[in-house]
């Protein structure tokens, strides 16, 4: 991650990459131009040179969070910047530089091994670090905006690199500044403040419930290891490991609505499932929102609805970006229909 002092390396160019193995969907695409990034130096005479050739380009990370079309004209960016060190520590707080290429659950595990709890609620999510303040991740009870501090990129429109303060990421539910301006900043490394007083969040039903089992003698807290090890088993008894069969994680996002519609929702439907919301509204569980339309384990051609996650869209094999996009359109009028509730796909349409 450290800065050369010599003109660097141009990044790798691999003319009509196949990106089957680079998305998790396992859909077929073709990047016309792909580019591999190693490292931030690379950016700034490449990004002149697509510049002054007028070629349309975008960023891959981990491809765990995007749906690919057949062909992808133009550059697309495949983001490798690795490594990750201890910049700065006080009695509060660590801080933690990371290369925006590093594996997501590698570096949770990392931070484990190396006693920095706190992510740990985070594990098994798939992609790389770069892409996590994008969509703003999170998960049982946690959402990663909350530990960073900074983060560095490549503003496209400035030609620069730039650093913006957590403040100026406008971190929201899976959002964030990076979604709203896509293709304007690429995300080279976060800058991540870790504090040192942990808490163990065990708020989610799942989480709560794993450790009332296990705990029913005691009143010990679970250890950060313990609630990483929780997380895993339960992300892997929910959701297909993309290697297995393809997918993107959860496919829509938990709707979030108010408390008059909330109370409304609750008179017709007794049983929904909601969550508090920090802003004090209410956050449906749409896995129960399009179970209760009956998805679950549909199969529509080569794509379907996971048997064990109605919140997962699976591609059984040779299935398209096309096939996807017009079953999640299905799910979304139907939900709408019985509930009032939109639906919003969270993985990136390219």
């Amino acid at each position: 991650m450290n800065s050369a002092k010599n003109a660097p390396h141009p990044a790798k160019l691999t003319p009509n990459l196949g990106l089957k193995h680079r998305n998790s969907f396992g859909l077929d695409s073709i990047a016309e131009l792909a580019y591999e990034i190693s490292s931030a130096e690379q950016l700034p005479p490449l990004m002149q040179e697509l510049s002054d050739q007028k070629l349309a380009w975008r960023v891959l990370g981990g491809g765990s969070n995007v749906i690919l079309p057949d062909a992808l004209p133009g550059a697309t960016l495949l983001i490798n910047i690795l490594g990750q060190e201890v910049i700065k520590s006080n009695e509060q707080s660590t801080w933690l530089a990371v290369g925006a290429g590093v594996n997501w659950h590698e570096l949770v595990a990392w931070t484990l091994e190396h006693h920095l709890p706190g992510f740990e609620n985070l594990a098994l999510i798939p992609g790389t670090v770069g892409a996590a303040p994008i969509q703003n991740i999170g998960a049982y009870g946690l959402e990663i905006g909350e530990y960073i501090d900074n983060i560095e990129a490549f503003d496209s429109a400035a030609h620069a690199f730039v650093t913006l303060p957590q403040e100026a990421c406008r971190f929201a539910y899976r959002d964030s500044y990076f979604k709203q301006n896509p293709n304007r900043l690429i995300v080279t490394k976060v800058v991540f403040k870790i504090p040192k007083a942990w808490q163990a969040r065990l708020q989610y039903a799942d989480l709560a419930k794993q450790f009332a089992n296990t705990n029913t003698n005691t009143n010990s807290t679970p250890t950060a290891k313990q609630i990483f090890d929780a997380v895993c088993a339960i992300r892997s008894m929910k959701l297909p490991d993309p290697k297995v069969i393809g997918n993107a994680g959860s496919f829509f996002q938990n709707p979030i609505v108010d408390k008059e519609q909330h109370q409304r929702l609750i008179e017709q439907f007794p049983n929904i499932v909601s969550y508090p919301d920090t802003t004090g509204k209410r956050k449906l569980a749409a896995g129960w929102l399009i179970d209760q339309c009956g998805f679950k384990g549909k199969r529509v051609g080569a794509v379907g609805v996971y048997e064990n996650q109605a919140l997962v869209l699976v591609n059984h094999g040779g299935g398209t970006s096309a096939d996807i996009l017009n079953l999640a359109e299905r799910i979304q009028t139907e939900v709408l229909d019985k509930f009032g509730v939109e639906l919003e796909i969270e993985p990136n349409i390219l």
